[in-house]
């Protein structure tokens, strides 16, 4: 069988995946682009899009909760979860014929399976052999497999954007975004909530005193949170499912209706037969170079959750995609930044982060002074009822400079990217500092937390 030749070869058409086409399509190439599934990836499909729309719902139930501080009364509210379930549903349903359109408007086509290394150039997706001047792995996540007995009674994230019944109760094994984020929203629907994390902290690559904060948050709304354990197995008991553990010694058990799998992700990386194509790899990352070009065969690239020194978000996928797309047109000379990265975890309120935790940067050496700021008796905080409001400024004394900006609540998720802002422009601390705001907004009380 001849092999069609293509200048670009994209294992996967989500963030990464487009991302790169871009600059290729720019310049001119041709370009296959392989998915498997639904156009977009997780992110649009099964991630980040549906699950916004559940988190602004838990924002409308987070503000009734507050009504009656602003002289407001309200009934109790009642939420209709298969409603909800059918308009998130709606609203991300035309996405994939709509990204589908994009790609083939832009001049790249579009093979639908799954393709695999039967050489270091060539890949096989069906009956087809495409050979390629440069092949791109952007083929997304998984839900990590968690290997103890009774495992199959796990269900994911999935499976909960798509079930139209509110369950009583669930237990989240991982203490993760997904567990965080999805568990914020079933606490303020009624459902008995409880996050079993391995490790001593919720969200342990983060900052500790901004991880404090919302763990106190989320127990105030009634999630039982417990960390240092260790999940013994998972076993069904009538219409419960049961969770044995370990914890301070002691072996517990749990029941609850669902038990989800919150404890990470991990690339779909395993299918694509690395070694036929002579791609480096460990576990589930691919080993790249600093200009996301596979250490072992320099026409692979890897963008987006196979690479293995960033973070897997959706923004960070996009961004590494549109670097591959340069350094295949222009050659390998663009590497990837992540120093001023804003990141938010969407609980209800968020917690919003960019830059280093204060243990990295004292660390690393910096001179540093740290503006710690609990801002619930704040005027602004008190004016919106808020029940968390807290902020960690870190500044490098030396330059004037932040490195990093960790928020909890006051729309840190929005004030969060002025701080990234800032640090990826050198703005100073003191000009930041000194800079007028319009009053009176969450943003103005930027300058009082340095």
């Amino acid at each position: 069988m001849a092999a069609e030749k293509f200048d670009v070869v994209i294992l996967g058409g989500g963030n990464a995946g487009i991302g790169v086409t871009g600059p290729v399509r720019k310049a001119g190439m041709s370009v296959a682009m392989i998915e498997a599934r639904d156009m977009g990836g997780t992110c649009p499909n099964r991630g980040c899009t549906p699950k916004k729309i559940l988190v602004a719902a838990g924002h409308a139930l987070h503000e009734i909760e507050r009504a009656h501080i602003h002289g407001i009364a309200v009934a109790k509210p009642k939420l209709d979860w298969a409603a909800l379930i059918d308009r998130e549903q709606a609203m991300i349903a035309d996405i994939p014929a709509r990204l589908t359109a994009s790609m083939l408007k832009r001049g790249v086509e579009i093979i639908a399976g799954s393709g695999k290394f039967i050489a270091p150039n060539v890949i096989a997706v069906g009956d087809r052999q495409l050979e390629a001047k440069h092949i791109v792995i952007a083929t997304g996540s998984r839900p990590r497999p968690l290997n103890v007995p009774g495992s199959e009674y796990l269900i994911t994230s999935d499976e909960i954007l798509m079930d139209r019944t509110l369950p009583k109760s669930v237990v989240f094994i991982g203490g993760g975004v997904i567990s965080l984020e999805l568990g914020h929203v079933y606490a303020r629907a009624g459902v008995t909530v409880t996050i079993l994390e391995a490790l001593p902290q919720l969200l342990p690559a983060l900052e500790t005193a901004a991880v404090e904060q919302l763990q106190k948050e989320s127990e105030r709304i009634g999630i039982r949170v417990l960390t240092s354990v260790q999940v013994k197995r998972i076993g069904k008991r009538q219409d419960l499912l049961r969770v044995t553990f370990q914890h301070g010694g002691n072996e517990l058990a749990i029941e609850a209706e669902h038990a989800i799998n919150g404890a990470g992700r991990v690339a779909n990386i395993d299918v694509l037969d690395l070694a036929a194509g002579h791609v480096e790899y460990s576990g589930w990352r691919v080993a790249t170079d600093p200009h996301l070009r596979s250490v072992s065969n320099p026409i692979v690239y890897v963008c987006g959750d196979a690479v293995s020194t960033s973070p897997q978000l959706s923004p960070i996928a996009t961004y590494e995609g549109d670097i591959v797309g340069r350094n295949i047109v222009e050659g390998p000379k663009h590497v990837p930044n992540y120093d001023s990265l804003a990141t938010s975890v969407y609980t209800v309120p968020a917690l919003a982060t960019a830059g280093l935790t204060e243990k990295v940067a004292r660390e690393k050496g910096y001179n540093i002074k740290v503006h710690d700021t609990d801002m619930l008796g704040w005027l602004s905080a008190r004016t919106y009822a808020e029940t968390v409001a807290w902020a960690k400024i870190i500044v490098d004394v030396d330059k004037d400079r932040i490195l990093g900006a960790h928020i909890v609540g006051h729309t840190g998720e929005e004030l969060i990217n002025l701080f990234s802002l800032a640090m990826a422009h050198g703005i100073t601390a003191s000009a930041i500092k000194d800079r007028i705001y319009a009053y009176p907004t969450f943003s103005s009380d930027i300058k009082h937390l340095l």
